[in-house]
């Protein structure tokens, strides 16, 4: 690699340099760090495991979908769980089923 000549450059450039001097060097570890972790899934996988199993790391936890549905407004939706939205309320107190909102 070539001697870059740092007195040569004016404050601009060299503020450039830094970024993209930076920038290499995040990408320099995101690189690495994936390397890592093909590795090591690689040789989990054959040992018969998964990194996941050995880590003991965990699955995200899924997102509930809705089961209700307002057909005033299909936007807005309930999974049925929490508190009830007002547009539930105000249906069940006129006397209408909640089960006429599932999806």
């Amino acid at each position: 690699m070539g001697k870059i000549d740092l007195g040569g450059m004016s404050k601009v450039e060299l503020q450039k340099l830094r970024k993209d001097v930076d920038k290499a060097i995040d990408s320099f570890d995101e690189r690495a760090r994936q390397e890592a972790l093909a590795k090591l899934e690689s040789q989990a996988k054959e040992m018969g495991f998964s990194l996941a199993e050995l880590t003991g790391a965990r699955k995200q936890k899924s997102v509930n979908p809705p089961k209700y549905r307002n057909p005033q407004n299909p936007s807005q939706t309930w999974t049925g769980r929490g508190r009830q939205p007002q547009w539930i309320k105000d249906a069940v107190g006129k006397g209408e089923s909640i089960e006429a909102f599932a999806i």
